[in-house]
């Protein structure tokens, strides 16, 4: 094998980062619907032969975290020496290794003398994959009704994609074929990116050393978490939380995390969690992984430190099986982003006993999925969109102001892009919105009020939520945010509020006013600088000032 040099890793480690990060530019430049294009709810990065992820595009931490897994689940299946040149693997199933039914994997073999060196691999929610409802089916009472399952699999792309097989199996079982094929060739096109630079790489330096520097920069990842852990406290610590409910019923499904802080390791074990549940808000293995795994590092270790697979080594996750986090088959798992938050949530909660000074306040993380379709004389049309809230406030900062949560990532859908696509409703109404964070020393950050005119009759809405009974908790004394709400107002003057997991049908003239609430605050609200105050009333961010009610406490305690 050919000497690595440290030359040589600097410049091939980095490329390497550059050509998942072009991937990603790719896939969201080439994709067709809004939720890819405008949303970037989509993913890419590189793998080595063995199937452990080397680097990854700057997009969403849920879906990169356990890409791994994801394609190890197929190369079971599909050893590595088994593949020729044209084939590419795919699989969304929840319980092979994938999310959820929208999250399509898809991994390209990067060959080199005919050899597999790596993967080009990337991921994208696609906008309707059939199942019961359009976009998505909230009443789902098992995976079967969520849509197609690709279970891990290989295709020959000439073979089975263009015109072939497969791409008209896809075609014939979706509602929106052109939005959806279109993301599935973006998807091809990021893959191609990669395959495309890896190759040029092993030109340059010989494959050995772009194998090598593969492996290094996992080890580099390994050594760095295993550094930053043992600067941490030792001993155990314990957090809670809960979703609001399962759409069922009002019981809060609760979510515990003991992490044990090591040497140079850190073991979470999520014993005690709720047993899953009949609705869609299950969360397979691999989405849990994920949310641990993003905790862990973003309170523990470097914000430089690069995500691979080095970066997972140090911290072993235990989930009980038939749990809310590590569900039985066929369980319905689409809005498995809320239980996810909630890992995030406990663990984090866990984590403030030992490092108050790294972590964050709950915001208003949930994701809020957020659908509308309507079928007409030339078929389905589908809008959904992602929305986060108000981030929940640290130590040094307040939590920024509507703003997608730490796992997601997803951008703002500009309403100018939904007015060219879509004529059966409009956006009327798009504001932040005042008093939604919690106070402290440092508040939490706002949510906003988004309101969609409906243009035609025979619309459906459904939403997963969360936070509409159980608000965001503060850090050391900081306050609660707001609870998020959504409401039908009726064209016949009547308002209708919706629970936070819901499906209703619409009508020509009704406006759906959906509001994610705040963050909740860090630290307590006498401790917060006048500066700050006076700058958040200059800005309409507050409508009330906290200085008043806290000199009148003043008052009637020396009285």
């Amino acid at each position: 094998m050919s000497q690595l040099g440290p030359i040589d890793y600097a410049v091939i480690s980095q490329a390497l980062i550059a050509s998942a990060r072009e991937m990603g530019v790719k896939l969201i430049r080439s994709a067709y619907s809004t939720i890819l294009r405008e949303a970037r709810d989509g993913s890419a990065g590189l793998m080595d032969r063995f199937g452990n992820t080397v680097a990854q595009a700057e997009l969403i931490p849920m879906q990169l975290g356990p890409i791994g897994e994801t394609l190890r689940a197929c190369l079971r299946r599909h050893p590595v020496e088994t593949l020729k040149e044209g084939d590419f693997l795919i699989n969304n199933d929840p319980f092979e290794g994938g999310q959820h039914i929208p999250d399509v994997f898809i991994f390209t073999p990067i060959f080199v003398a005919g050899r597999v060196v790596g993967f080009g691999a990337s991921v994208a929610h696609h906008l309707d994959l059939g199942g019961g409802a359009p976009g998505l089916n909230i009443h789902a009472s098992d995976v079967y009704q969520e849509g197609l399952r690709f279970p891990p699999s290989k295709y020959d792309f000439q073979r089975d994609w263009n015109g072939g097989s497969f791409e008209r199996l896809v075609t014939a079982n979706v509602r929106v074929p052109d939005l959806t094929i279109g993301d599935f060739n973006a998807q091809f096109a990021a893959n191609a990116i990669g395959v495309m630079r890896v190759k040029q790489l092993c030109e340059r330096y010989g494959t050995d050393k772009v194998e090598a520097a593969m492996k290094e920069m996992q080890d580099y990842s390994e050594r760095r978490v295993r550094a930053a852990i043992a600067q941490a406290p030792k001993g155990t610590f314990y957090g809670e939380d809960a979703v609001d409910d399962d759409g069922l019923t009002d019981e809060p499904l609760v979510v515990k995390a003991k992490v044990t802080i090591s040497d140079d390791s850190v073991e979470i074990d999520f014993e005690g969690t709720c047993g899953q549940v009949k609705r869609n808000l299950n969360c397979p293995y691999s989405s849990t992984l994920s949310a641990a795994l993003s905790c862990v590092k973003s309170v523990l270790t470097s914000p430089d430190i690069p995500y691979n697979e080095g970066m997972a080594r140090p911290i072993t996750i235990k989930v009980p099986y038939g749990s809310l986090l590590n569900p039985r088959p066929p369980a319905p798992v689409r809005a498995r982003m809320i239980p996810a938050y909630r890992v995030f949530n406990a663990v984090m909660k866990a984590m403030a006993q030992a490092l108050p000074d790294k972590v964050i306040a709950t915001g208003f993380d949930c994701t809020t999925a957020f659908c509308l379709s309507h079928l007409g004389e030339k078929g389905y049309s589908v809008y959904l969109e992602i929305f986060g809230g108000g981030y929940g406030a640290s130590r040094g900062a307040d939590g920024c102001d509507a703003v997608d949560s730490p796992l997601s990532n997803c951008s703002n859908a500009p309403v100018e892009s939904l007015d060219i696509d879509y004529d059966f409703f409009r956006i009327v109404g798009y504001e932040l919105a005042p008093d939604s964070f919690g106070l402290g020393a440092r508040r939490g950050g706002a949510g906003f009020t988004r309101r969609c005119e409906i243009l035609r009759d025979d619309v459906q809405l459904a939403i997963y939520s969360d936070r509409f009974r159980l608000a965001p908790e503060g850090l050391l004394g900081g306050e609660p945010g707001q609870r998020g709400y959504c409401r039908v107002h009726r064209a016949d003057g009547t308002v209708e509020e919706l629970k936070s997991k819901a499906a209703i049908d619409l009508a020509k003239g009704d406006i759906v006013e959906m509001f994610v609430g705040g963050g909740a605050g860090f630290g307590r609200v006498e401790e917060r600088p006048d500066a700050m105050i006076a700058r958040d009333l200059a800005d309409g961010m507050l409508t009330r000032d906290p200085r008043v009610s806290r000199g009148s406490a003043r008052k009637l305690a020396a009285e």
